[in-house]
């Protein structure tokens, strides 16, 4: 072996205990390294999961606002529709037959008690007239001859039943008695025909007068449905109506009021009413009476108020939109409509408990302002009511909590 062979030799057994050595000392950082890693991989994974898990949790909160229940005003306005009448309203009809000779007044003329409308032409009445006083004369004059018979009849029977016993027969004085009371009978039988025949002139004539068609009391005429030649029929229900009469000095405004709203509307309560045709004018009326009863069809109270009119400016049969002011209950609060939960058990509200933990609470509710809503019972003043509410949420359910409102005036 050469000295060079050798000196390789004895370098090649020096360099291979450190070249293991450095091996060893790379494989173990290669572990640490890759332990280090995996460790640090882990740590991320658990914090990642931890923070997916808060955020998740986070989420799943329902985040929600609240508002407080404010009182409502002392009084509270109840809009309802109304029909306008007049104080007194009176369609006349004709009570003969015949034809309309003339009338005097149209439409929204005003009129006076006992004012002439119209003048009806009745030659069927004129002629029953006639022929009902020819025999009232004629039954006069009856009464007349009857009357002289009967006095002639009883002057002779007076004369025989005077004379001395034995000079006249008891045959004879019983005929005499007898054409007496004869005479009597056709003298009371024509007496009493006097009677049925002016009492037919009578009702006559009393039908002659119903020729002048009269208003019933002061008014306005609201209607004529006639005029001069048309054939009139007697009687309502045969034909139109001629005219119609309106007293409108005061009028009557009717109101149905749905029950659940009629407990505070009662006599001598104030309303305004507001009609289409003057949009920027109020007119003052008063509650007078009401049905005391409810309707069974429509579940509504009528109610009458009374409302003056000095220059006419209400109409009859006018729309009115009728305003009643009511007393506001004192224990009514407001909120939102947009705090109602529709439940299967009814109505209610979720108020914010302790710890944010959600209470539903079930609600009686009054008048439904739109926006708003009445609640009679089921809420107090302090309550923190959950504005919006999720269709989820469930009772004893922990919520976020953002802000506070109030619910706006009506």
């Amino acid at each position: 072996m050469t000295a060079e062979a050798r000196k390789m030799n004895r370098h090649g057994d020096t360099a291979s205990p450190r070249l293991r050595r450095n091996l060893r000392l790379a494989g173990v950082a290669a572990i640490i390294l890759a332990v280090g890693a995996a460790a640090i991989g882990i740590v991320g994974r658990h914090r990642n999961e931890t923070q997916v898990r808060q955020w998740t949790e986070k989420e799943a909160t329902p985040t929600v606002s609240t508002v407080t229940p404010q009182r409502g005003p002392a009084t509270r306005t109840l809009i309802l529709p109304g029909t306008i009448q007049a104080w007194y309203e009176a369609p006349i009809y004709a009570r003969v037959d015949g034809y309309l000779k003339n009338w005097y007044y149209d439409y929204g003329a005003q009129v006076k008690k006992g004012a002439l409308l119209a003048e009806i032409d009745t030659p069927d009445l004129d002629a029953a007239l006639a022929a009902a006083k020819g025999r009232l004369n004629s039954a006069k004059s009856v009464v007349g001859v009857r009357q002289a018979q009967m006095e002639f009849a009883k002057t002779t029977y007076d004369r025989w039943r005077g004379s001395p016993r034995g000079v006249v027969s008891i045959q004879e004085l019983e005929s005499k008695k007898a054409d007496y009371r004869s005479a009597v009978a056709d003298l009371t039988a024509a007496i009493a025909n006097v009677t049925a025949d002016q009492g037919n002139v009578d009702r006559l004539e009393a039908l002659e007068g119903f020729k002048r068609i009269i208003a019933p009391f002061d008014g306005i005429v609201t209607a004529r449905e006639t005029d001069i030649g048309a054939l009139i029929n007697a009687g309502s229900g045969h034909g139109p109506e001629l005219f119609r009469v309106a007293d409108v000095h005061e009028m009557r405004i009717y109101v149905d009021v749905p029950q659940q709203m009629s407990a505070g509307v009662k006599s001598g309560l104030p309303a305004t009413l507001h009609l289409p045709q003057y949009p920027r004018k109020t007119f003052t009326a008063t509650v007078a009476t009401t049905s005391q009863a409810i309707q069974q069809a429509s579940r509504t109270l009528l109610v009458e108020l009374h409302a003056d009119n000095p220059v006419g400016e209400l109409q009859v049969g006018s729309y009115a939109e009728v305003h009643f002011h009511l007393e506001a209950g004192a224990d009514v609060l407001r909120i939102p409509t947009s705090a109602l939960l529709f439940r299967k058990g009814g109505l209610k509200v979720a108020v914010l408990g302790p710890d944010n933990k959600v209470e539903l609470r079930h609600v009686e509710l009054g008048r439904d302002l739109g926006t708003n809503v009445d609640v009679l019972s089921g809420i107090s003043p302090t309550d923190r009511v959950i504005n919006h509410p999720p269709d989820s949420l469930a009772e004893g359910e922990i919520v976020n909590v953002t802000g506070e409102s109030h619910p706006p005036p009506d």
